[in-house]
């Protein structure tokens, strides 16, 4: 178990857990975000699609269930964001904001030293620095249960905001020079 003395934001647990991992030998590591939404039942689906990739997305818009992506500026940034990274990473990728992801023993160790802490990094920077650190991406279809906590960010203000934040995140994780030892 890992114990942070204070909160580090989502990038910093995220690389805590990873270090972690790393120090206790741990193959692989699964990341599942807290609202409840993510089916723990795909969890051996991610795992085993570690066979064929380095990092394996859970993707709600796959082919599996029904999901609503919402519309205007935030379906358009996800789909920003899923055209460039599919081209980035050499295969078709639908849901690159996911928070359900599979990091094998390739990607565990770049993930431990070089997992990123800003807004949206641990979602678009992170496959960003896969890529070029020569990990392999894929997707899995999973089925999103409905949010158990929080709230999505759906008002129009909202979804205008994260249009822009996902675009600089994903301009700042392109032109962002990375040595990956």
């Amino acid at each position: 178990m890992v114990r942070l003395p204070f909160n580090l934001g989502v990038g910093g647990a995220m690389r805590a857990g990873f270090r972690y991992a790393r120090r206790e030998g741990y193959d692989a590591v699964v990341q599942v975000d807290a609202d409840g939404q993510h089916d723990c039942a795909y969890v051996k689906v991610l795992l085993d699609a570690l066979g064929e990739a380095d990092v394996v997305i859970g993707a709600r818009f796959a082919g599996a269930g029904r999901y609503d992506a919402g519309r205007g500026p935030r379906r358009w940034a996800m789909s920003l964001l899923a055209g460039t990274l599919s081209r980035l990473a050499g295969t078709r990728l639908t849901d690159t904001t996911s928070g359900f992801r599979a990091a094998g023993a390739r990607a565990l160790p770049i993930f431990a030293d070089h997992y990123p802490a800003e807004y949206l990094g641990d979602t678009v920077e992170s496959l960003v620095i896969a890529i070029r650190a020569g990990c392999t991406v894929q997707q899995v279809p999973v089925v999103m249960r409905p949010r158990y906590a929080g709230r999505a960010s759906q008002s129009p203000l909202r979804a205008a905001a994260y249009l822009v934040r996902a675009v600089t995140a994903l301009g700042l994780a392109l032109v962002r020079r990375r040595a990956f030892v």
